[in-house]
């Protein structure tokens, strides 16, 4: 296999791991706060999202080949960036954090940092990880069906949040989806 092959798994491989690392280590787990909990629609998701990410890694150009300049280029813009918004997100979430989609008693509307360009962008931090993968490593095909599945995924757990969010926030909420997109940066 080429040097190249192994330098671009390490380097995706660390940027999964700056992903991840505030996820495990700076989010609050445990919060024994009053809360309402969506947690079957976000497993659905999650599981989508997986299943994405698993199908990535699975349906691989050819082991040892070059990945080539364009996959390079693709991966070192989406890579550090989506690991640096994950950073970013879980910071300015803080005690808000869930894993599953819900709401804590004294929830506040999060609209600071990442939040005043995208209303979830731990998800979108997430499909720039795995853009970054899908550009180093995967079939082009495959590139696209794995893109399916995290939508749909991403989809179902968004649309189930901002419910919640609607909910409690009311006309606040609604302006602010208004005027923030999603998840993918200036697309409504």
């Amino acid at each position: 296999m080429s040097t190249m092959y192994w330098i671009a798994w390490l380097a995706c491989s660390a940027c999964w791991a700056v992903w991840l690392y505030p996820f495990a280590f700076h989010a609050p787990h445990n919060q024994k706060r009053p809360s309402i909990t969506r947690a079957a629609p976000t497993r659905a998701g999650l599981l989508l999202e997986c299943l994405a990410i698993a199908i990535a890694l699975s349906f691989r150009i050819s082991d040892g080949s070059n990945p080539g300049l364009l996959r390079i280029a693709g991966f070192l813009i989406l890579g550090p960036v989506s690991a640096t918004v994950s950073w970013s997100a879980v910071r300015h979430l803080g005690r808000q954090f869930r894993i599953s989609a819900g709401l804590y008693e004294d929830h506040q509307l999060v609209r600071t940092g990442p939040y005043a360009f995208v209303r979830h962008p731990i998800y979108a931090s997430l499909l720039g990880m795995l853009g970054a993968t899908l550009f180093l490593f995967t079939r082009w095909p495959w590139a696209i069906v794995s893109l399916v599945i995290f939508i749909a995924g991403t989809e179902i757990r968004v649309r189930t949040e901002d419910k919640l969010l609607a909910s409690r926030f009311g006309p606040q909420f609604a302006d602010y989806s208004r005027k923030v997109p999603a998840y993918i940066p200036f697309l409504r």
